[in-house]
C-alpha cells in the first residue's frame, strides 16, 4: 500500500526537519535562511555535533501549511553544499 505524505498530514501542522551536513559555522544560518523563505517565523534549531564533530545535525520545527512547503523545503534544503542529509 502506497501512501503520499500529503495524506498523512492534517495541515497545518508542526513539522519538524532535521538536517545533517558538515560541522561549519555557516550551517546553521543556511537552514534557517531557506526556512525563513517558506515559512517565515522565530527559530531556535536544536544543533548536535557527531561524535567525532566532523557533522551536525540541526533540528527545525516549522508550522507547516501546505505540503508545496513541505517539498519544496525538502528540496532546497538538501541542494545546500554543507547538507549531507535531510529527514
Amino acid at each position: 500500500m502506497k501512501t503520499k505524505l500529503g495524506e498523512l498530514l492534517d495541515f497545518p501542522c508542526p513539522l519538524t526537519y532535521k538536517v545533517m551536513g558538515v560541522a561549519h559555522p555557516e550551517l546553521v544560518d543556511q537552514v534557517v535562511e531557506v526556512v525563513q523563505r517558506h515559512a517565515p517565523g522565530d527559530y531556535s534549531p536544536e544543533v548536535k555535533p557527531s561524535s567525532k564533530g566532523t557533522y551536525h545535525s540541526v533540528s527545525i520545527t516549522i508550522n507547516a501549511t501546505h505540503i508545496e512547503q513541505v517539498e519544496t523545503l525538502y528540496t532546497e534544503l538538501g541542494a545546500l553544499e554543507l547538507v549531507k542529509v535531510v529527514l
